[in-house]
């Protein structure tokens, strides 16, 4: 094949990047995930271009520390995507993500997500688009294929039309997705993963810059994949276990920086916590995603429960934060 037309040279590092999770990488949760990496490109939660374009919040706020930062996208008409795209390389994001790749009812209903794998020539005018009004890479997160449509050719087809118009950076997730009968957290696990068929995207189409998605729940892992391909993207261990990132930078990415500690991390989250209560906000909103932190050592529990039970109370503070870290020393101390 080796068709490469068109080949954007205005990339993004993207060795390792944390997947856009709905509900889960908000931009509490991007803060923290930077104080562990430096060099993990980051993505917000798939956001509409309705909810850009006719919303009452602002959907494209984020905190400057979070760079390099991309905003993924759900829509499927040319010119609202690229309203969008120039909306968000004005406010400074580092690229713009189309999803071709979440299967759930709602975002077909939407026209897009997974669907519009069976619309490639929709998904180039879409890239376009956004490629005409914008300097920022223009990317786009896929599946292998959905439904019967999951052999090799249909891929490469896609890849074909989509490439075409400028778009050199693609993310695979290796399952193909179930439109119908299958729920989206069914269509992360059934769907049998095959890495195979993304190393062979890769080899046909050297020029393009391939991720892979999937599966991925080390850095073991995904160092193998990178000897395949141009970068890996985690998804939920990422969220469930976080700790996992403060070895991306010394282990994917050859940084020689000293990793930092758990407690270094709450600490320096607390500043961040503290400005967030003073515009109002509850501390719910950010240990919510630091449950993990703890995941698979002793006192875990201890952190998880006092957090659980206490930081959404009215008035709870950062001395919610500090007691439950008390809490992991007493248990430790306890066995």
């Amino acid at each position: 094949m080796l068709k490469n037309s068109n080949i954007d040279s205005n990339r993004l590092e993207r060795t390792f990047s944390i997947a856009p999770m709905l509900d889960w990488t908000d931009r509490h949760y991007r803060y923290f995930a930077r104080l562990m990496s430096a060099n993990t490109l980051l993505y917000t939660e798939m956001v509409t271009t309705g909810a850009i374009l006719h919303g009452r919040g602002d959907y494209l706020a984020y905190n400057q520390e979070e760079h390099p930062l991309a905003l993924q996208l759900g829509g499927s008409n040319p010119s609202e995507l690229a309203r969008c795209a120039k909306l968000a390389a004005e406010r400074g994001y580092d690229e713009v993500n189309l999803n071709v790749g979440c299967p759930s009812d709602r975002v077909q209903n939407g026209r897009f997500g997974a669907c519009l794998m069976a619309e490639p020539e929709l998904v180039a005018q879409c890239v376009d688009a956004m490629k005409q009004v914008v300097d920022i890479p223009v990317t786009v997160k896929t599946r292998i294929g959905i439904d019967a449509q999951d052999s090799y050719e249909f891929l490469t087809h896609f890849i074909d039309k989509v490439q075409a118009k400028g778009c050199s950076d693609f993310i695979i997730h290796a399952r193909k997705a179930w439109l119908s009968g299958l729920s989206p957290k069914e269509n992360r696990e059934i769907p049998p993963l095959d890495y195979g068929r993304v190393y062979q995207l890769k080899r046909d189409y050297p020029l393009l810059n391939i991720s892979i998605n999937g599966g991925v729940t080390t850095l073991v892992q995904a160092k193998e994949h990178l000897t395949h391909l141009d970068g890996v993207m985690m998804g939920r261990e990422a969220y469930q276990n976080p700790y996992i990132l403060a070895e991306v930078d010394q282990v994917l990415c050859g940084s020689q920086s000293e990793v930092i500690s758990r407690e270094a991390i709450i600490e320096a989250m607390l500043p961040y916590i503290e400005a967030h209560l003073q515009s109002g906000g509850r501390l719910n909103h950010i240990t919510r995603h630091m449950i993990g932190l703890f995941q698979g050592l002793p006192g875990a529990r201890a952190w998880r429960r006092y957090l659980s039970e206490n930081a959404h109370k009215n008035g709870a503070g950062v001395e919610v934060i500090r007691q439950a870290y008390q809490s992991i020393q007493t248990e430790m101390i306890a066995q």
